[in-house]
């Protein structure tokens, strides 16, 4: 077969094995889109064009729908949930109806195909696996372990006596009515000759120990034993048992990340502002989530609450954003809430995503189109500087809510952070990129996107 490696043992990029297999996939997507389409064509004849128009319709319908009950209240709000759940209702009955539910299921079918064959060629042309360095195992490990974190699992699965039966010595935050600072307890165990600093508790607390192992140079061993854990989930780690995170101290391999910046403090996930920030910093948001950002969204979105953003993104500008996402490297999709995953974590750039939606049509825009809507901004940049017509603005730095001066300036540490994690682990689980047709155009046709290239790398 006529096909190439990718090897990185000399820091180099080469293509990769898969390319072979990646046209395949591609010149697949592309006969699955022709075939989507023919089915779609051949049923024009009994109404084969309603079935797309009526669907594309009733999505649009529904994006609407959702803008009217999330950016209003008492009747509006009832009426735009309605008309949610009933636009696609309506185009169901209608298919069911019409007898073209055959022509759409085997539309729908051949373009998830499609998409899933689009997603195989990119997937095939990425680059292989970071294993990390080995080390030897550390003589002093210190872990600093939050008992409230993650509904109590550091005494749920027994994280302390795991931990000291491997040498390490563990450090207990919240175990009484006084919150402990774990920068305090991290800057003493480094003091008192620790080799490697751990931490068993969310990502907010995980941020600030990794910078004290940053500023020392020390390895920084991540347990996952918060709520979320997307810091240890785009690692690699086994978020379901955060036992087999402590491997790390007796088999483990080391890999070298970058740190996020946000007015001297560390970051390992997101920065962010706007709508998200200003509903986070309300007392009732961690105990009724749904209820406060409903309560809260129609202000923000209409623009009655919270500060006007400007945001600078190395060259590039945002205006007036309603929500912004800062992310320590970028993730693989346009998701303003940060819920996906990050490819990398190494590219020392910051991943930036503006979100500004002004109405229904928007709304239904970005129901259609997705990240590739307009009102959606999706880069990367070193540095990112967000200023507001505010002295002090609401941020929410790993989920923690907090008010920092203006402008407020976001960087990016490269390679700074020396994680250790087990050698044997899951790893981070694939994250397709949004299949741009253009590229697997030119994958089919043999001549791949160096871009491609590097966009999938797990860590």
């Amino acid at each position: 077969m006529n096909e190439t490696r990718t090897t990185r043992t000399d820091g180099q990029v080469h293509p990769y094995n898969g390319a072979g297999r990646a046209r395949g996939w591609a010149r697949l997507a592309l006969l699955l889109v022709a075939g989507c389409a023919a089915v779609v064509a051949g049923g024009a004849g009994s109404g084969g064009w309603l079935v797309l128009l009526a669907g594309l319709a009733g999505l649009a319908l529904a994006g609407a729908g959702v803008w009217w009950m999330l950016a209003h209240r008492g009747g509006a709000r009832i009426l735009g949930g309605l008309l949610a759940v009933s636009a696609p209702t309506g185009v169901l009955v209608l298919y069911a109806a019409s007898g073209l539910w055959v022509v759409a299921v085997g539309a729908l079918a051949l373009w998830a195909a499609a998409l899933a064959s689009a997603r195989s060629a990119l997937r095939g042309v990425r680059r292989p696996k970071g294993h990390g360095r080995r080390i030897p195992p550390p003589r002093r490990p210190v872990l600093i372990m939050n008992v409230r974190s993650g509904g109590g699992k550091v005494e749920k699965h027994g994280l302390v006596a795991r931990a000291e039966a491997l040498g390490a010595r563990v450090v207990l935050l919240g175990t009484g009515d006084d919150w402990t600072d774990p920068v305090v307890e991290a800057r003493k165990a480094v003091a008192e000759g620790a080799d490697l600093l751990g931490v068993a508790g969310g990502d907010g607390t995980q941020a600030l120990v990794a910078a004290v192992a940053a500023e020392h140079d020390l390895p920084f061993l991540v347990v996952a034993a918060g709520t979320r854990n997307h810091f240890a989930m785009d690692l690699g780690l086994d978020r379901t048992d955060p036992l087999r995170s402590l491997d790390a101290l007796t088999n483990g391999v080391e890999l070298r990340v970058d740190l996020g910046d946000v007015d001297g403090r560390a970051f390992v996930n997101t920065v962010s502002f706007g709508a998200y920030a200003e509903i986070v910093q309300s007392p009732a948001y961690r105990d009724a989530k749904a209820v406060t950002v409903l309560e809260h969204l129609p202000d923000l979105l209409q623009g009655d609450a919270g500060p006007a953003l400007d945001v600078r993104a190395d060259d590039a500008r945002i205006q007036a954003p309603q929500a912004v996402l800062v992310s320590n490297n970028a993730y693989a999709r346009a998701d303003p809430l940060g819920g996906g995953r990050r490819p990398r974590l190494d590219t020392g750039l910051l991943g930036v995503i503006g979100v500004r939606v002004e109405g229904a049509a928007q709304a239904a825009e970005l129901a259609l189109l997705g990240e590739r809507a307009s009102g959606i901004t999706s880069l990367t940049a070193r540095r990112v500087v967000v200023e507001a017509d505010s002295a002090r603005i609401p941020v929410a730095v790993d989920g923690e809510a907090l008010e920092l001066p203006t402008p407020v300036v976001c960087t990016v540490r490269p390679s700074v952070l020396r994680v250790r994690v087990p050698r044997h682990r899951p790893g981070a689980a694939y994250a397709p990129p949004t299949v741009d047709w253009r590229r697997i155009v030119r994958l089919a046709l043999g001549r791949p996107d160096p871009r491609t290239i590097k966009d999938a790398y797990d860590v």
